[in-house]
């Protein structure tokens, strides 16, 4: 009965069953359609074109359903995607860590998209934008004392015959604290590099005379970025906010840990509450992809709309729903993670620029 309802070219088709895995090796039954250790389909019939794609597309309609009921809970009911998620409905939505970084790196790729289909630097979502200016030699010198420029008279003939208007040589560099030297050097090779735009360290260093070490390469890679990134900032923005959704998801096991403290006596697991905090960010890019192409036509009505607004409602509502305490706690628990947020977000995204320039 059961093999004329699939078919009998069905490859669920009981004659198509094995007694083992073909996948992960576990012992089955012939009335088992999947296994229950992986869940592979317990089949040994040949692929064909048919079966092929038929299992393509319902995979599919399986996933867009999936989509659908995650889209739906995400942006309408705020905490009730997380709240089932955990209680064990894990079946009927995407998950979790996948779904923000696709949603995040969408939203990334239709902004800059957009940006340059429109030829706007101004209209975007993030609206940042820098003019572009070449930076003087003169304007590098602030960092360094005015007495400090030449030390003696064989640094400054050398200093003259490299064009620059500061040299060190590696003993002057030692002879400094670390800090001051790291500065100096720091200093000279950005210099050096506007004046004769040198690529290859070794090549600078030998002219330097500076010894070809690690560090010193190093160091002259890292003016090589910092003189690039003054003379195109706009250009190091974009890479870096390029690498926002990466460093989201960094940042979230983080953040975790304060509500982990804060809601203790929940007994939810950390990976629970992290779960939670991914599907926050996930709705706020989300609605930064809904809002996209409106905001380019209303002068960033729905950044504030959603940052003001939509933004703190939801994820008060969501703290409400997820971890079911009374409207005084959770807008007194809204607030102080609130401003853990902006305080960590604010010192993570400092580390994460200067880790960029140090890459760039």
């Amino acid at each position: 009965m059961k093999c004329r309802k699939l078919g009998l070219s069905s490859r669920k088709s009981l004659q198509y069953r094995g007694t083992q895995c073909l996948n992960c090796g576990h012992p089955l039954d012939k009335s088992d359609v999947f296994c229950p250790y992986c869940s592979q389909l317990n089949t040994t019939k040949h692929l064909t074109a048919k079966d092929f794609f038929s299992e393509f597309l319902s995979s599919i309609l399986v996933y867009d359903s999936r989509l659908r009921t995650t889209l739906k809970d995400l942006l309408f009911r705020p905490g009730v995607m997380s709240k089932n998620f955990i209680n064990g409905q894990r079946l009927k939505y995407a998950n979790p860590f996948r779904f923000f970084l696709s949603v995040s790196i969408i939203f990334f790729l239709m902004n800059g998209f957009l940006k340059s289909v429109t030829n706007s630097d101004s209209r975007n979502f993030l609206n940042i934008n820098i003019p572009a200016s070449k930076t003087p030699l003169d304007s590098l010198l602030v960092i360094i004392p005015k007495q400090d420029l030449y030390f003696s008279k064989p640094d400054s003939l050398t200093a003259n015959a490299l064009g620059i208007p500061i040299y060190f040589s590696e003993q002057i560099l030692d002879s400094l604290s670390t800090m001051d030297s790291y500065v100096k050097r720091g200093s000279m090779y950005m210099l050096y590099y506007q004046k004769h735009n040198t690529e290859e360290p070794q090549v600078a260093l030998e002219k330097l005379h500076h010894p070809s070490t690690f560090l010193n390469k190093w160091f002259y890679l890292r003016s090589i970025s910092w003189n690039k990134i003054l003379d195109n900032p706009n250009g190091y923005i974009s890479y870096v906010i390029s690498k926002i959704p990466f460093f989201i998801f960094f940042f979230t096991p983080f953040y975790a840990i304060f509500f982990w403290l804060l809601y203790s006596r929940k007994k939810h697991t950390y990976m629970e509450h992290m779960i939670f905090v991914f599907h926050i960010f996930s709705f706020v890019f989300l609605a930064m992809l809904l809002f996209l192409i409106p905001n380019y036509y209303l002068d960033n009505f729905f950044t504030k709309l959603l940052f003001y607004l939509i933004g703190p409602l939801y994820f008060y509502l969501a703290l409400k729903k997820f971890y079911n305490q009374s409207y005084l706690l959770t807008f007194i628990k809204f607030v102080f993670l609130s401003i853990i947020f902006n305080i960590g977000f604010i010192l993570a995204i400092m580390l994460f620029v200067l880790g960029s320039a140090a890459i760039y």
